[in-house]
């Protein structure tokens, strides 16, 4: 065996020994931080800067630059206790993101966000740090999948999602938090707050100011909500998908074409009820997006209503079956420009419930499918935008020169025509 091959090997043990979670950013945007990470100062709190001890002694830790520009998406590590911020936690027990009785919250003092758990994230990366009220841009409220049972006391506790009840947070032996069935008894599911002030009001310490250069591209990204803009962008109607890093509306400030071209991939296997077709309103305008108008990866692009030009922001794909769409009956709406899908989302704020999101509702384009993007059409040249994920009792209609989510009326103003 050669000396390079020796190294080569003892390079490989040494990984497959220690298993280090690389930093994913070199530095937060601080200004997207501070909007996502805010600490609810009126919360009730069981513990305040906390420690979170594994049975084996050791903490749980957060370190703030291994997720996205937010400081989302990171991951919890399993470390020898040192005292540092990021093994330092508060447990909410009442707050603007907890409202359930008998629940907690578990929030990283260093970066104010909250354990979550995704069942929709890849196997190995379902636990998370995540902006509390399940909103990237801090804008959510209550998620349960942030919510945890407690009954009290310093623990032994478990952490059982609400969510996913029978699904509990374990060490594992790669020293990072990971899901596991519930078992009783199980050494690696039980954890204990130590060295916290129980009860203490004291706000936590600010986090360290960090750079704010704007985000790196990375294959690793966050489900992405920023909050309204006061004006709405008007669509270019000549123009086509920029292929440059150029200013864009929302969250990132600069649109990032690789990261925008992960997040919405063209389905090349879908079955097209139309393609390249115009989506008119009664009143004869033309829904219209702005490939500018939404965040770093085209994500979050509201959509208007223009006169119709035949512009590549007002053609769409009607997708009846593929990567993101297996009920039948039903269609995904596809900007053919950006290739995200049109998506109603309850949870943002009113008048901006309607945007673009990367087919199957995942920001970063791993997800599947979802609710929000599919809408009932059995064919024809007429479409009630009718979300799967508002019950029968949502559709997107036109307010001013805007789409917007109202109650469905069964009038004719909340039909468009397939056109081209």
């Amino acid at each position: 065996m050669t000396a390079l091959q020796v190294f080569f090997l003892s390079a490989l043990a040494l990984t497959l020994a220690s298993p280090i979670q690389p930093r994913v950013v070199a530095s937060l945007n601080q200004a997207a931080f501070e909007e996502a990470q805010q600490r609810d100062a009126a919360a009730t709190r069981a513990f305040s800067s906390t420690a979170i001890k594994t049975s084996t002694g050791q903490c749980l830790a957060v370190d703030q630059l291994s997720g996205d520009f937010r400081a989302n998406l990171t991951p919890i590590k399993v470390a020898e206790c040192d005292g540092s911020t990021g093994q330092q936690w508060d447990i909410i027990t009442a707050g603007k993101h907890n409202d359930k009785a008998g629940t907690i919250l578990v929030v990283n003092t260093l970066t104010q966000a909250c354990m979550n758990f995704d069942p929709r994230r890849a196997a190995g990366n379902t636990v998370i740090m995540f902006s509390c009220g399940g909103r990237a841009d801090g804008g959510g409220a209550i998620t349960n999948s942030q919510q945890f049972a407690f009954a009290g006391g310093a623990g032994p506790v478990s952490f059982e999602p609400q969510n996913a009840l029978g699904t509990c947070f374990a060490a594992t032996a790669g020293n990072v938090l990971d899901q596991a069935p519930c078992k009783a008894g199980d050494a690696s599911q039980t954890f204990t707050f130590e060295d916290g002030a129980s009860s203490s009001p004291t706000p936590a310490p600010v986090p360290a100011k960090v750079n704010t250069a704007k985000p790196a591209a990375s294959s690793v990204v966050a489900s992405s909500v920023a909050a309204p803009n006061s004006a709405i962008t008007q669509a270019p109607l000549t123009g086509g998908n920029p292929t440059t890093a150029v200013p864009v509306s929302r969250a990132g400030g600069i649109l990032q074409p690789s990261a925008a071209a992960e997040a919405n991939k063209k389905d090349t296997t879908a079955t097209l009820a139309f393609t390249s077709s115009s989506l008119k309103s009664s009143t004869g305008e033309c829904l219209t997006i702005d490939p500018l108008a939404g965040d770093f990866r085209q994500n979050l692009i509201p959509v208007t209503l223009s006169a119709c030009t035949g512009a590549p922001g007002q053609k769409f794909d009607l997708i009846a079956k593929g990567l993101h769409n297996n009920a039948a009956n039903s269609t995904l709406v596809v900007s053919s420009l950006t290739n995200g899908c049109l998506n109603f989302d309850d949870r943002r704020a009113k008048g901006d419930t309607v945007i673009l999101f990367s087919c199957g509702g995942r920001a970063d384009g791993e997800g599947g499918t979802t609710g929000s993007q599919l809408f009932a059409f059995d064919g024809g040249d007429e479409i009630l935008l009718q979300p799967q994920s508002g019950n029968g009792a949502v559709c997107l209609a036109p307010s001013g020169r805007k789409l917007d989510s109202g109650a469905c009326t069964g009038d004719a103003g909340q039909k468009f025509s397939i056109e081209g």
